[in-house]
């Protein structure tokens, strides 16, 4: 019981870092690049309770999958629109496979407690599932926008989006073992490349 219990307090607490810094380098991003959207709403920083959705949050403890609040980005303040909104796009999954890699580095060379080490570890997976999942080329994913790049036209188109988004719940809740296999050797080859760096 007090394992479960651990195990969720882990699960919120990496959760919470990680998407807190997905969406803070959307923003931060998006304001080097010229948009201040973000910013003026109060997303630039790093204060969780400005990303978190809390029903959101729930799904993620409770079904392994949910998520934080879109940062606004307005592309018409860029100066190259769609490579732009592609770097935006991919800040945030960056962002996560960075904080996976320290945590790796963190645990495989520092003597640490047990508890520390599990923690990282769950800091290492979390964040790589996310970075990996937030690949995936459907809307609304950061993936969508990082391919649209070179499809400019179809990357704000409405049926566009509201079919892919349709494919994302079938893939997410009928087609589990597909998504399954996909994040599981995305995730492990993620973590070989972390090996060979290290």
């Amino acid at each position: 019981m007090t394992g479960t219990i651990l195990e969720y307090v882990y699960l919120l607490v990496v959760v919470l870092i990680a998407l807190t810094f997905h969406e803070f380098a959307h923003a931060y991003v998006a304001y080097k690049l010229g948009d201040p959207t973000a910013k003026l709403m109060g997303r630039l920083t790093l204060n969780p309770l400005k990303h978190i959705d809390l029903l959101g949050l729930l799904a993620f403890v409770l079904f392994k999958f949910g998520w934080a609040k879109p940062v606004p980005v307005n592309p018409s303040n860029f100066k190259n629109p769609a490579r732009d909104s592609a770097l935006v796009a991919l800040a945030g999954p960056i962002s996560n496979l960075i904080i996976a890699f320290i945590s790796y580095a963190l645990y495989k060379f520092f003597p640490v407690s047990d508890i520390i080490v599990e923690f990282l570890k769950w800091n290492v997976w979390i964040n790589i599932i996310l970075a990996v999942f937030n690949l995936i080329p459907l809307p609304p994913l950061d993936g969508w926008r990082i391919i649209s790049i070179f499809y400019p036209r179809v990357m704000f188109d409405r049926k566009l989006e509201t079919y892919g988004f349709i494919a994302l719940l079938l893939l997410v809740f009928l087609g589990g073992n597909i998504l399954s296999v996909y994040l599981f050797s995305a995730t492990r080859f993620v973590i070989k490349i972390f090996e060979l760096l290290i």
